[in-house]
């Protein structure tokens, strides 16, 4: 059995206390620098090679496009909490543009996912003289090759096993990337299992960021070395945060260990509950939800030892993922639902405090039009169903859905 993992809140409070130095002052909170450039000392006080500036470590900051204060210590706080050195970005397609850069791929091994890192894979092949070749994740390997697994899967929420694809590349001598947007630290460790690296691609806008109102991108490397040349790569691309962004982002990774645990659970009942509706039979009831309306629910929780034998709980190891969806009787439901519910806010992304509800067709062009995509927020996590009567679609012999909310009952 594996132990449920949990973050350390004092690392979180406190582990950037290391990049402070002995001009921090009486503040407690950082403050918000603005400055794009900064005062160079007298050489005659302050010699500095500048062939040997430690970027992750900086005795100073000469530019915001390499350095500042507050990116320096989110950076610090990440690194501890992902098990890796990260690189902080402008956004999260920002960060899997990087990798690409840093990976040079022959063929990229992908099958779904997120839409905007298709996106970017394509905005990466018009910088190539030859073809990149996109393949599916079980076609045969080649020495050069790239697999990009998203775990868990964007917009169902399902998990796939790392271990199996990190053993199938690295047996040509590819390397795996892996992006664990969904699933944040303490839910899933990629290196545990044989990942070379990991995006929590969108993960700084959403769950890192929690709060709905930054974009940033992370990637995560084994080394030094390779964070190293993620960083020049990345003061050259232009893709760093802004200051801004950099302290929003530090501010809310004060309290990740107490969002995403309880994210997770509420989640997890959520789950369990519209399961139980999707399995009520045409004609009969549950909890004032009429059977067929809901077709199909996906979440990790759900879906036990696959072929092969693997079991996500034994990698999704801090608790299973607060984002999933779930499948309509009728597009027309899919496109109202969204806008009937009480404490759901209708709106794209994930991660945040509030929960929101999606017709993922909106977002993305190729989702079936009665696919929902929930985010899970932190409201009180149990469960009621405020069911209305009325004017949902033209049909009248259809009673209609849905307003959910979390009350303390």
């Amino acid at each position: 059995m594996v132990s449920k993992k949990t973050l350390n809140g004092t690392d979180l409070i406190h582990y950037d206390s290391s990049v402070l130095g002995e001009s921090n002052g009486p503040e407690v909170a950082p403050s918000i620098s603005v400055s794009t450039t900064f005062r160079a000392p007298n050489p005659v006080d302050a010699p500095i090679d500048p062939h040997n500036f430690n970027m992750r470590n900086p005795p100073r900051h000469i530019y915001s496009r390499y350095t500042q204060q507050v990116s320096t210590r989110a950076e610090h706080i990440l690194s501890r909490i992902s098990h890796g050195y990260a690189l902080t970005y402008a956004s999260g397609l920002a960060s899997a543009y990087a990798a690409l850069v840093f990976y040079k791929p022959k063929r990229i091994a992908i099958r779904g996912g997120y839409h905007g890192c298709h996106a970017t894979i394509e905005t990466y092949r018009k910088t190539k003289d030859a073809d990149l070749n996109v393949i599916d994740l079980d076609d045969k390997y080649q020495p050069g090759d790239l697999c990009w697994l998203e775990t868990p899967l964007n917009p169902t929420g399902e998990a796939r096993d790392i271990q199996y694809y990190a053993d199938k590349i690295h047996k040509v001598g590819g390397s795996l990337l892996v992006d664990s947007t969904f699933a944040p630290p303490p839910l899933q460790y990629p290196f545990d299992f044989g990942a070379d690296a990991y995006i929590k691609g969108s993960v700084g806008t959403k769950y890192f960021g929690g709060h709905s109102d930054l974009l940033c991108g992370i990637l995560v490397v084994k080394t030094l070395e390779e964070w190293n040349v993620l960083h020049r790569d990345r003061t050259f691309l232009g893709t760093m945060m802004g200051s801004l962004e950099a302290w929003l982002l530090l501010r809310s990774l004060r309290t990740l260990h107490l969002r995403i645990p309880r994210q997770s659970e509420s989640a997890t009942i959520l789950v369990t509950w519209l399961q139980t509706i999707s399995r009520t039979p045409k004609g009969q009831f549950f909890d004032g939800v009429p059977g067929s309306v809901i077709v199909k629910v996906w979440h990790s929780s759900l879906q036990g030892k696959d072929s092969r034998g693997f079991d996500p709980k034994q990698q999704l190891t801090g608790g299973w993922n607060p984002t999933f969806a779930i499948l309509l009787e009728k597009p027309e439901y899919a496109s109202h639902f969204p806008h009937l519910l009480k404490y759901f806010v209708p709106a794209t992304s994930l991660g945040g405090v509030e929960s929101l509800a999606e017709h993922r067709l909106q977002s993305d062009p190729g989702a079936d039009p009665r696919l929902i995509r929930l985010s899970i927020g932190v409201e009180e996590v149990e469960v009621r169903l405020l069911f209305q009567r009325g004017s949902f679609t033209s049909d009248p012999d259809v009673i209609r859905i849905f307003k959910l909310t979390f009350v303390r009952l």
